[in-house]
């Protein structure tokens, strides 16, 4: 059977935003006379904007400036992803078609909202959810609930009775703390995730049959 709802994850498991939120990091530091290394982004990973901003301050020697900062750095990655655009994650276009109309979907993203609504406007997927929850639309951000809370809520789904699919272990103790039953395809593909269900892609046959889809549908 199909779920009440299907929320997606966005940034890794959707859409491949990694590398404008790469350059919008570069230039960010760049503009405070620094380079950007990787131990610096090993740092940011996963981080949403309040837990990154004293990062930034302390790496940028800006004291006390971190929503400055990644205020700027949000301006920079939207530029980037209106230039460049950002592609779709394998089979996250065809798994998208093969469940239009069939139950409700949404898209749930610890980004701030203009870099969300910059991503899907530019993967040509906007049109698709029928509800779009940014971090910016409640209290917490993941691995807290609230998201995907939301996301259901807008959706007029029970959240037990809806799946989420996630690429991070962040993304996931969210989906479950909101009592989702959860898909874990990870975008790196060394990543252990605890998910009701592992995958190494969207298309893979254990995804489509937790989402009430047939293989031979593809």
């Amino acid at each position: 059977m199909l779920p009440a709802a299907i929320v997606f994850d966005c940034d890794g498991l959707l859409l491949d935003t990694e590398g404008c939120w790469s350059a919008g990091q570069v230039a960010l530091f760049a503009r405070h006379g620094k380079a950007f290394a990787p131990e610096h982004k090993q740092a940011l990973v996963g981080r949403s904007m309040s837990e990154a901003g004293p990062i930034y301050e302390r790496f940028l020697g800006r004291s006390g400036r971190g929503t400055d900062l990644t205020d700027e750095l949000v301006s920079l990655v939207v530029e980037e992803l209106e230039r460049t655009g950002c592609t779709p994650m394998p089979g996250a276009v065809e798994l998208l078609d093969m469940l239009r109309g069939r139950a409700p979907l949404g898209v749930a993203s610890n980004a701030p909202r203009p870099v969300f609504d910059a991503a899907i406007t530019a993967a040509g997927v906007a049109d698709r959810f029928g509800a779009a929850v940014s971090a910016d639309d409640v209290e917490r951000p993941k691995p807290a609930p609230d998201i995907y809370v939301e996301a259901c809520r807008r959706l007029g789904a029970d959240p037990a009775e809806a799946v989420a699919l996630e690429d991070t272990a962040t993304g996931l103790a969210a989906a479950r703390a909101a009592g989702l039953r959860t898909i874990g395809v990870p975008s790196v593909s060394t990543t252990a995730l605890e998910a009701d269900v592992t995958a190494g892609s969207l298309l893979d046959p254990a995804v489509l049959a937790a989402l009430g889809l047939a293989p031979d549908e593809r």
